[in-house]
């Protein structure tokens, strides 16, 4: 074999000049696998059929789990949707971002309906530009960054949810961002939809064909694509007929909230199926096989449609049923179909996560990759981290007057939610209360619902605890609320 000529190995020194020289590395398309984010709105941890609820049915979700790996402790960053959001871009925690409750029209406080001994912090409208979201980070991977649907942590323009033109998602790393609400009901009042009788028939929805698009057309590069649904947020309705009758034959009579409950799990099937026909797009692309897919939820559920028991407590507080949600991990040959993972993670693990599989280093961030126990190699390394929440606010804030004072286990009601944080270390759980600065401790391994406080019988732990909530919040730069 001949030498290859100086002009040959110059030509080659110069070509990984100009890569070197590059603002973004060049992803290896071989090595590199796609992304797929799927990320719901209001899911509960038990809504899914996989999850072990009785009655809906979730087939398009129960065989991603089967095909991939099932999370049983699961977290979103925040019990409200901007503030989880915004924590699951960055891999910060809200109080870090100080970004903790949900975006509005316009700046200011909290207007409660009833008095309150404590004000919460000034709310925020939008994820500042500084903060990296997981697209900027993968898009100096290489790869081509994709979204698709719900945004919310910008304030809101020219109507509901209306990205904002200056912190939308393509200030945000978003190279194609496509704002669609589909057949949601928000946009009924713009577009209304018939009432479909013909069983096995849904409404067309746009938002999910934007994506079946993007995923069958032919990319030269690895791509990051975040399908941000708005199911299944309320409002909770569904022109489908043929599928309110058939859980009107299915719930109990006797189901609290029944009326409520029909209309909701006739709207999950649809999420699923809307689930099912983007599957099916990426399976038509021929690139299912190099394609990691996420699935999660951005918090609990809501507590007038879904029960979310066993868990207490549900979206807006920071007992388990306002933040431990439903995740599954496809990975192809890697993760073994039917993987259950007890390792509790968090939303904003995902950044650190998806920069691990597109093979970079990621930013310093509050979330640790779980991408080893995905690849089944344990990641123990003694004492278990802690995971942190913080949620300095009232909820609801119309309403609040006559909402009930307590929180149980499927109460089937908004209850009053005060200022509290929270810190998971291990098996033991602890909330801290902002009014009264009264703790709760739980011990979630044998008490799920947390039922059974045990700060008075374990006190020198819930001491440690709590000045560890305390410490890791001001090493945060966490906002507190402030007596009136």
């Amino acid at each position: 074999m001949s030498k290859p000529s100086f002009l040959a190995k110059a030509v080659a020194v110069f070509g990984c000049l100009i890569a070197s020289s590059s603002p973004f590395a060049v992803a290896d398309d071989e090595d590199s696998p796609n992304i797929l984010f799927i990320l719901a709105d209001d899911l509960a941890w038990s809504d899914l059929g996989c999850y072990g609820h009785p009655w809906h049915d979730t087939p398009h979700l129960d065989r991603l789990a089967s095909e991939g790996a099932r999370f049983t402790q699961a977290y979103s960053p925040a019990p409200i949707c901007s503030a989880s959001r915004a924590s699951i871009l960055t891999g910060k925690t809200p109080a870090r971002l100080q970004f903790e409750f949900v975006t509005k029209n316009e700046p200011g406080r909290q207007k409660i309906d009833f008095p309150t001994p404590m004000s919460a912090p000034p709310l925020t409208l939008n994820l500042p530009l500084k903060e990296r979201t997981i697209a900027e980070c993968l898009k100096d991977e290489g790869y081509q960054t994709a979204f698709f649907g719900k945004w919310h942590v910008s304030s809101h323009h020219e109507r509901y949810l209306g990205w904002s033109p200056t912190h939308g998602p393509v200030k945000q790393g978003f190279e194609i961002a496509e704002e669609d609400y589909g057949a949601h009901p928000y946009d009924w009042q713009h577009s209304p939809i018939e009432t479909i009788t013909e069983v096995g028939k849904f409404a067309s929805d746009s938002m999910v064909q934007r994506v079946g698009d993007f995923l069958r057309q032919e990319h030269d590069r690895p791509y990051f694509a975040m399908a941000s649904s708005f199911y299944v947020h309320t409002p909770v309705r569904t022109p489908c007929q043929w599928l309110r009758e058939k859980y009107d034959a299915r719930v109990p009579s006797d189901s609290k909230k029944r009326k409520n409950r029909i209309e909701y799990a006739a709207f999950l099937e649809t999420f699923d199926h809307h689930v099912g026909q983007i599957l099916d797009s990426l399976e038509e692309s021929g690139q299912a096989d190099r394609t990691i897919v996420v699935f999660c939820s951005d918090n609990g559920g809501h507590p007038e449609y879904t029960a979310n028991a066993p868990l207490r407590g549900s979206k807006w507080n920071l007992y388990e049923g306002g933040i431990r949600v439903p995740m599954i991990v496809r990975w192809p040959d890697v993760v073994q179909p039917q993987t259950e993972i007890k390792r509790p993670v968090i939303g904003y693990d995902l950044l650190p996560t998806m920069v691990d599989w597109a093979g970079g280093n990621p930013p310093k961030c509050d979330g640790e990759s779980f991408a080893d126990s995905l690849r089944g190699k344990s990641t123990s390394t003694g004492e278990p981290r802690p995971l942190i929440w913080h949620f300095p606010y009232y909820h609801p804030e119309k309403g609040f007057a006559k909402a009930p004072d307590s929180i149980g286990i499927d109460d089937f009601a908004t209850s009053r939610t005060r200022p509290q944080s929270a810190i998971r270390r291990g098996r033991y759980k602890l909330l801290q209360f902002a009014e009264d600065n009264r703790v709760e401790l739980y011990d979630l391994s044998s008490d799920i619902g947390e039922q059974k406080d045990l700060s008075t019988q374990q006190a020198e732990l819930t001491s440690q605890l709590r000045r560890e909530l305390q410490r890791t919040l001001q090493q945060h730069n966490a906002r507190f609320p402030i007596t009136k």
